[in-house]
């Protein structure tokens, strides 16, 4: 006989036994969360906000709070038997070394490597064969771990670089430039940077984007007018040239820069939203020149792959919603020449050597072409499997490049490419200790409400007995172009292991199939996105996979919202909600930090009667019901969160406790000197999903592992 401790020691796969037990049958005591008397106004429609006072996040009252919805929540978490064999198990599957895909600068390849259980990845460097190094190491930044190393960019030469730092989580940066020889910091660090990328303009200094600091609360006080600086080396932050924003009639509340490889051009994009984007080209060589225009609206996506000369190649989705690689003179900007036309396949392009990588998205899993810069292709690539690869990607100067490969039950290996041969080797493979061949991935396409077919794929362990028993965690975003592509994840590992099957949805909003795909969830179409995550459940639940009884469904930030709205609108469907720090109040999401920027794929409550009225047919915080039984919730957030500040989920979680019915529980969990998500450290990762499993599985009925 195995006993719990040889289990956990050994990895054997653990089994769920399952009861019908009630998981708790003490109605839990919540915190008293106060009424304020304020009401809003919409277009003559009142609309109280009765935790409104919820939104200072930096007031005593507010920290009480917290302190105390803590307090309930742990308690209710430490009564779990098996949270602890939950921790301890992932604690071991997560500790085995990681690193990322290599890329070079100067003579180095850098790195990121992991040990295993450190709270930060390191920066590691090597010469040819020369021994290993360590370039930074952001462990060293805090004791505790909260403060990450958010972006590095080198200069051209590889003799700088300039690397951003995050504090708790928070989307506010420093940056510190250093000599890469000497690993020496050269001035005082940038601070109040935000959302930014570097470009470097030779070794003289670089650009970067952000916001004026904001009056009032930082964490959740409102910025939407974005301005591109250029720093010089040796001068104070106060004397940065500011380049584009701040005089212009038009707000843009994102910004950022590239410059040409030759470093002639700089090019500024300028977004008003998460979606579109003006692109101007400046010439670096001379300084009485205004600024070209490229693109003069935000209808379109478009962005700078490489440059030769004059000639500019640009990936774009203006004429072409699933994206093409075209080419652009400085002197017919009017002209664009398709290097690799649009297909019926989402297209990405990213470059190395004198060659471009095509990386399509084929039913969210990925196909790789490799293409010359005259548009001639010159192979397939062959990859290992049905799943994801990213990378590709290098210096004209290089030879060879490398990949990493993934899917859900595949641990991510990396790959050296040779640009002239094509030929792929192996060069790191994962050494977690996870058996993926025991597992297996089958991709599903179900019928949405309106008949829309949606793709899902679910993994699972060989050999599952479709009878309605396993528990079930069901995933989605939906949301602001982004695809949810097959990938590995340890946390999910262990999910498998327990015995669960693991589903994603592929939904409307996501950019899956292209800019159609995408706009098909936003703002009066957002509907769609709930039903097609519903329809996913009812199509788990139909062919025994799983039983509402057994069903979680999870998703964060824009997937918050996802996992508020259905949990909502059938609350019999799921037996366990978990919306991480979740986009919740739809009313008001655009009164905070960039949220304004958001109103492409949500529209405002501001814009008219109807897109209010949509709104607030849907928005979490103000479609809680009395009397209703809802799912089993554990909402989780951040309380430093500056990007989907945690009132959304504060208020959320104050509704659901004053007005659901039943027993099942509706916490709220804060992780607090943490974010958004970003650089979260590991021993955190580890505590959080000990508590997420912990909680799904004992609200499923499940007594012991």
């Amino acid at each position: 006989m195995i006993t719990k401790k040889l289990a956990l020691a050994v990895g054997a796969v653990i089994a769920l036994t399952a009861c019908s037990d009630k998981a708790s049958e003490t109605k839990l005591q919540y915190p008293v969360t106060k009424q304020g008397e304020v009401v809003d106004s919409y277009f003559e429609t009142k609309v109280a906000d009765p935790y409104r006072w919820l939104e200072d996040d930096m007031s005593a009252e507010t920290a009480a709070w917290v302190e105390s919805q803590n307090q309930v929540t742990q308690g209710y978490l430490e009564q779990i038997p098996y949270r602890e064999q939950i921790e301890q198990r992932l604690t071991k599957l997560m500790d085995y070394k990681k690193e990322g895909i290599p890329f070079v600068e100067g003579d180095y390849r850098y790195y990121y490597k992991n040990d295993g259980l450190q709270n930060q990845s390191v920066l590691y460097r090597q010469r040819g064969d020369e021994a290993e190094e360590i370039f930074l190491d952001p462990n060293s930044f805090s004791e505790d771990g909260t403060v990450s190393l958010a972006g590095i960019t080198f200069s051209e030469d590889g003799s700088l670089a300039a690397y951003q730092i995050s504090e708790g989580g928070s989307d506010w940066r420093k940056v510190y430039v250093i000599d890469t020889n000497t690993k020496q910091k050269l001035e005082a660090p940038l601070v109040d940077v935000k959302f930014s990328n570097i470009s470097w303009r030779g070794n003289t200094g670089f650009y970067y984007s952000s916001y004026d600091k904001p009056k009032g609360s930082e964490l959740s006080a409102k910025t939407d007018q974005h301005k591109l600086y250029f720093h010089k080396l040796g001068t104070e932050q106060n004397q940065d040239e500011l380049v584009f924003g701040g005089t212009d009639s038009e707000k843009h509340r994102y910004v950022g820069s590239s410059v040409t490889k030759d470093e002639k051009y700089l090019f500024i994009y300028a977004s008003v939203s998460t979606s579109g984007n003006k692109l101007f080209i400046k010439d670096l060589t001379d300084a009485s020149k205004g600024l070209y225009t490229l693109v003069g609206d935000t209808s379109s996506d478009t962005e700078l792959v490489t440059s030769k000369g004059e000639d500019f190649y640009l990936l774009t989705n203006k004429e072409a919603p699933n994206q093409r690689l075209v080419k652009v003179n400085l002197n017919a900007l009017d002209t664009w020449v398709d290097i690799i036309a649009e297909r019926e396949q989402v297209l990405d392009i990213s470059k190395a050597g004198d060659t471009v990588f095509a990386k399509y998205l084929m039913d969210a899993a990925t196909k790789v072409e490799q293409y010359d810069l005259a548009g001639n292709k010159v192979r397939d690539i062959s990859l290992p499997a049905i799943g994801t690869a990213s990378g590709f990607s290098g210096k004209e100067s290089q030879a060879q490049v490398y990949y990493s490969f993934s899917n859900y039950h595949t641990p991510s290996s990396i790959y050296s490419y040779d640009l002239a041969s094509g030929e792929s080797s192996l060069y790191r493979q994962s050494n977690i200790e996870f058996d993926g061949s025991k597992y297996e991935s089958k991709q599903v396409f179900y019928a949405s409400k309106d008949g829309t077919k949606v793709p899902m794929t679910i993994t699972y362990k060989k050999g599952i007995e479709l009878d309605g028993a396993n528990p079930t965690l069901l995933y989605g975003y939906g949301g602001f172009n982004i695809s949810l592509r097959p990938g590995f994840s340890t946390t999910r590992a262990l999910w498998l292991e327990l015995g669960g099957v693991y589903a994603v949805a592929n939904l409307r909003g996501g950019g899956e199939y292209g800019k159609a795909w995408h706009k098909a969830g936003t703002q009066m179409q957002k509907q769609n996105v709930f039903d097609d995550f519903i329809a996913a459940a009812e199509y788990l639940i139909e062919n025994k996979y799983t039983s509402s009884s057994k069903l979680a469904i999870q998703g964060g930030s824009n997937g918050g919202l996802l996992v508020g709205a259905t949990m909502l609108q059938r609350p019999e469907l799921f037996k366990v909600a978990l919306p991480a720090v979740g986009v919740l109040d739809m009313l008001r999401y655009h009164t905070f930090t960039a949220g304004a920027g958001w109103a492409y794929d949500y529209g405002t409550a501001n814009d008219s009667q109807e897109m209010f009225d949509y709104l607030k047919g849907y928005s979490p915080v103000h479609n809680v019901k009395a009397g209703v039984d809802y799912p089993a919730t554990l909402i989780t957030t951040g309380d430093h969160d500056d990007r989907v500040v945690p009132a959304h989920s504060y208020k959320f979680a104050a509704e659901l406790q004053k007005l659901h019915t039943g027993s099942n529980p509706t916490l709220i969990r804060i992780e607090t000197d943490a974010g958004h998500g970003a650089g979260t450290p590991t021993s955190k990762v580890i505590e959080q999903y000990a508590d997420i499993y912990g909680f799904a599985l004992y609200n499923m009925g499940v007594k012991k592992l």
